[in-house]
């Protein structure tokens, strides 16, 4: 990822759900994979949907509540990916990059939501 994509958020999102497409196509189906692969790609696309809700956002309270669904499926997204890999130890190490980067993400979006919260009480 190019210094300039890394502060795009939209970008890096949209970038992140793909790679989790990309995963999720290249994973052997079955009982088990079928479920996580259905949720971990729903979440992981979500947390740009919502992030660009965010961005048109009508007051701090809406982008606030906004960032913090994205935070959720964020969350949601590192569960489903511990469960991939527990489902697919030989693709842990690829799992685990994947994990890092919305652990990352995660990092990002605790810290915007909590400094636009700090603004809207004047702190």
């Amino acid at each position: 990822m190019s210094q300039r994509n890394e502060f795009d958020l939209e970008e890096r999102t949209a970038v992140f759900a793909e790679r989790m497409i990309d995963l999720a196509r290249s994973i052997k189906i079955d009982a088990v994979n079928s479920r996580i692969i259905a949720q971990v790609v729903s979440s992981s696309g979500s947390i740009g949907a919502n992030y660009c809700e965010a961005t048109e956002a009508e007051s701090k309270k809406d982008f606030i509540h906004k960032m913090g669904i994205s935070k959720k499926e964020i969350k949601e997204t590192k569960h489903w990916l511990r469960m991939l890999a527990k489902s697919n130890p030989e693709r842990k190490d690829e799992i685990r990059k994947l994990w890092l980067e919305a652990q990352e993400l995660l990092l990002i979006f605790s810290k915007s939501i909590k400094t636009c919260a700090n603004r809207k009480m004047g702190i």
